[in-house]
């Protein structure tokens, strides 16, 4: 089990304030690495994710940045970097999703989801991928969606962002494969948090989703745990450019 052991790994971890991205930081705490949070809200002390990652014995270091803002991406980017010269793992978690149907969507709607899903996590990996080739070794996760592989209902501007994700995914994996980076991606089914709020609280949508699940059930921020410790590991050493499902068996369906 060696092989899918963090010991000695630091992890950045974007949008780990609650949901995925918070059991994701905490999976990987448990897997032994020290953890980067950074969210548009994370407190600077004394957050439940930090608290948990603690629990485990590793360390944790809070930033906050708005990803919506280039600024602010970049002003964290050169922060960080001077704080934590190497990052072995970086997972790209933060978005947003806005519901509105495609005709009446704003561009304001368009350009917010766009910025945060798409634009601000390019940015984050080509920087830190930078030091990643230098040091022939890294591991990048994106968090994809089902709606990688299908279009959605009012939700235009995620469903492009998240199309787009799965590409980039490919997009690095193609380039940093041969330099010793792994660029991957995690694609969440319909899973109990605030995105899916407005779903689960619509009973003839929630009892729709629920029948095609083959497991019967939402996925919970812990189902993510075990996948992102495994594509953080060198259990996957040799996985590029692959959009790992984890839906209850919904892509199956």
């Amino acid at each position: 089990m060696t092989d899918f052991g963090l010991g000695n790994k630091i992890a950045l971890v974007t949008g780990c304030n609650r949901g995925i991205g918070k059991a994701i930081a905490e999976g990987l705490a448990e897997a032994g690495a020290d953890i980067i949070g950074v969210s548009g809200s994370l407190p600077v002390q004394g957050s439940e994710v930090q608290n948990a990652v603690e629990a485990s014995g590793r360390k944790f270091w809070a930033y906050q940045a708005d990803f919506g803002d280039r600024a602010s991406i970049y002003a964290f980017l050169e922060k960080v970097k001077n704080d934590h010269p190497v990052v072995d793992i970086l997972i790209n978690n933060a978005g947003t999703i806005l519901r509105t149907p495609a005709a009446e969507h704003p561009d304001d709607m368009w350009d917010k989801v766009i910025n945060i899903n798409l634009d601000a996590q390019f940015i984050i990996t080509r920087e830190i991928g930078k030091r990643m080739i230098e040091r022939g070794s890294g591991k990048v996760i994106f968090t994809a969606s089902l709606l990688t592989f299908q279009g959605g209902i009012n939700v235009p501007g995620y469903a492009a962002s998240k199309g787009a994700v799965g590409s980039l995914v490919k997009a690095f994996a193609n380039e940093w494969g041969s330099k010793g980076v792994n660029v991957n991606a995690i694609a969440p089914g319909y899973i109990a948090t605030d995105n899916t709020e407005a779903l689960r609280n619509d009973p003839e949508r929630s009892k729709s989703i629920l029948d095609r699940i083959p497991a019967g059930r939402w996925g919970q921020p812990e189902d993510f745990k075990g996948p992102a410790v495994f594509l953080a590991s060198k259990a996957s050493d040799y996985i590029h450019g692959t959009i790992l499902t984890v839906d209850g068996g919904w892509m199956g369906r």
